[in-house]
């Protein structure tokens, strides 16, 4: 078993505690910042699409096909990202 010695001279404890509570806020507000930049996509099935947007389903599937929307596929089910879905509404309605 190795035993590893740290040996810190000339700071006084208080400021150890400092140097390493500063350094801890900084990497909380780093993974804070990371973690708030990749929100999670909530994904919303054909029919939670159609409901969302007040569409028939056969509309979701035209505009899917046309490319008016991008669908993901997950095994034999069709998904679409919420976020996706609003920005193409905000395209068609501004």
């Amino acid at each position: 078993m190795i035993h590893k010695t740290i040996q810190i001279q000339e700071i006084t404890v208080e400021e150890l505690v400092d140097k390493v509570a500063d350094k801890l806020v900084l990497k909380i507000e780093e993974y804070l910042k990371e973690l708030s930049s990749k929100k999670e996509d909530v994904l919303l099935s054909r029919r939670e699409t159609a409901d969302y947007l007040k569409v028939d389903l056969s509309t979701i599937h035209n505009w899917t096909k046309n490319s008016k929307i991008k669908a993901y596929y997950l095994g034999n089910r069709v998904y679409y990202k919420k976020e996706e879905i609003i920005k193409v509404l905000e395209m068609y309605t501004s």
